[in-house]
């Protein structure tokens, strides 16, 4: 479907208050599914139909349907000093492969938003090396969410979760976020959203491992 077609049909609808698709233009729910532009990185809010259009991972194309996929990885694990490798500045970051860049991105919460981590490939696939169930990941539409060891874990955790989720974690961040390390306000919102991710996720099976996923590759 040719992305300028949808959007010469959005506009010849007529307006009304309330979410619409960024494709068609028809309304949606405040509740929706996005798409991601694989060129640019961005979200754009879809209907149904619409989000339908991009769900194929075999075929190329410049839009993606992000998946309503949560894992959990239990044996997840870092070696001593890893964290430290990878160079995040904080205790959280999402990393997910960028088809565009052919490579594994990172970013991180803070007061300006996402921030994006110049991810040493070195120290990401050392990571990866010692947790290959993390390549279950799909390219650009999933991400893998990790906290860092500090006082309330001794260990690390990691999580697959939909992109947008990553996206609308940093938005609810930026919007309480106080002093160096966010305060007690982001604290809280944290782990709110942990608590639904967590109730949300199963443990990765050997099956998931058979898929397409390319978000583990440096």
């Amino acid at each position: 479907m040719d992305i300028a077609l949808l959007r010469k049909i959005a506009a010849t609808k007529r307006t009304e208050p309330g979410a619409r698709c960024e494709m068609c233009g028809e309304p949606i729910a405040e509740q929706h599914q996005h798409v991601v532009d694989v060129e640019s990185r961005g979200m754009l809010c879809t209907c149904r139909p619409c989000y339908l259009l991009f769900t194929d991972s075999s075929a190329w194309l410049r839009y993606r349907a992000v998946p309503d996929r949560y894992l959990s990885f239990p044996d997840f694990e870092l070696g001593p000093g890893q964290w430290e490798e990878l160079e995040i500045p904080v205790g959280l970051a999402f990393f997910f492969y960028s088809s565009k860049s052919e490579r594994t991105v990172a970013f991180y919460p803070g007061p300006a938003g996402a921030t994006e981590s110049e991810l040493s490939l070195e120290a990401w696939g050392a990571v990866l090396a010692r947790n290959p169930s993390l390549s279950v990941a799909a390219a650009d539409t999933e991400a893998l969410l990790v906290r860092g060891p500090g006082s309330e874990r001794a260990q690390a955790d990691c999580y697959l979760v939909p992109v947008d989720a990553c996206y609308e974690l940093v938005g609810q961040l930026r919007r309480v976020w106080r002093g160096f390390d966010g305060g007690q306000q982001s604290r809280e919102q944290l782990r709110m959203f942990f608590n639904q991710v967590q109730s949300r996720c199963r443990p990765v099976r050997e099956e998931d491992r058979g898929g397409t996923g390319q978000g583990g590759s440096p």
